[in-house]
């Protein structure tokens, strides 16, 4: 099963993975999915259960990780309203 501090752990990375993209929309987007999973598996105590959403949540940050790649090389050049700094 894995460990309090794993879980943990993974749940920062995915934040931070999240936090590395450059479109706002992105950014929210992973930052409520991963709290909001990580949320509602919060109460599971059944080992195979908790192992198995373990499993699913690096699987997600491999993806994650896979897709900022891609973002980061062809990002597009133009930002949206949420990015434009007003003077």
């Amino acid at each position: 099963m894995a460990s309090r501090i794993q879980v943990l752990s993974l749940c920062r990375a995915l934040l931070r993975a999240g936090r590395k993209f450059p479109d706002y929309n992105i950014r929210a987007y992973t930052k409520r999915r991963t709290l909001d999973g990580f949320r509602m598996n919060k109460n599971l105590t059944d080992p195979s259960k908790v192992n198995e959403a373990y499993a699913e949540a690096k699987t997600q940050l491999e993806v994650v990780e896979r897709v900022l790649m891609s973002y980061l090389a062809y990002a597009p050049k133009t930002k949206n309203i949420m990015e434009i700094k007003l003077h």
